[in-house]
């Protein structure tokens, strides 16, 4: 599990094919790997990998055909990648609880500055439409996030808002984004088990 409070932006430095799937090097400059050990997970943008190698500034994950099929984000090298170890029991969570296993991908329709803060509309999947709602939390990008306001189209598809204050864009990648950018989106663990109670058959 993970919280969506991003440690450092890494980048990927390597990346090596591996049976249609990809084993990346991913380095990093602020996120602390001395208590990192093999088989750990670290959140990519959004995505819970598992660490099979790494040194003081730098690990190396596989990644899936079926993981980059779904997901944004890990196939270009020099690609900048927001960065979160999984969460200790003992850790404070300042967002909420993430599981880093990404529900779809999201399209920005519009990234404008407010002037004390910056607005980004993303247009979400209809699967995931039914979880996005005014004040609950998303995660873009490995991101934990707020929405302002959702909006529903006849299609079922939905847009929905959010605004990014300097800090957020200062510590996490989402400062790259620009209309017709694509990011990993997964919705509020909460809002799943809420929706299975709802749907599940009464007996």
């Amino acid at each position: 599990m993970f919280s969506g409070i991003i440690a450092d932006i890494g980048s990927i430095t390597e990346s090596t094919d591996r049976d249609g799937g990809l084993r990346l090097v991913i380095a990093t400059s602020a996120l602390d790997l001395d208590d990192v050990h093999t088989g750990d997970s670290i959140a990519v943008n959004g995505v819970c990998l598992t660490v099979i190698e790494h040194t003081t500034d730098r690990f190396i994950v596989d990644v899936s055909r079926e993981t980059l099929n779904c997901t944004e984000g890990l196939e270009a090298i020099g690609a900048p990648v927001n960065l979160e170890k999984a969460l200790r029991l003992a850790d404070r969570l300042g967002g909420h609880l993430v599981s880093g296993h990404v529900d779809g991908v999201g399209e920005v329709t519009g990234f404008s500055d407010l002037g004390e803060s910056w607005k980004l509309d993303i247009r979400a999947p209809q699967a995931l439409a039914k979880y996005i709602a005014t004040k609950g939390s998303i995660t873009i990008n490995g991101v934990s996030l707020t929405v302002n306001q959702v909006h529903d189209d006849p299609s079922g598809a939905c847009e929905f808002s959010l605004n990014l204050i300097p800090h957020t864009l200062a510590m996490t990648n989402l400062k790259i984004l620009k209309e017709g950018s694509l990011v990993n989106l997964e919705v509020d663990l909460i809002a799943r088990y809420v929706e299975r109670m709802l749907s599940a058959p009464q007996h």
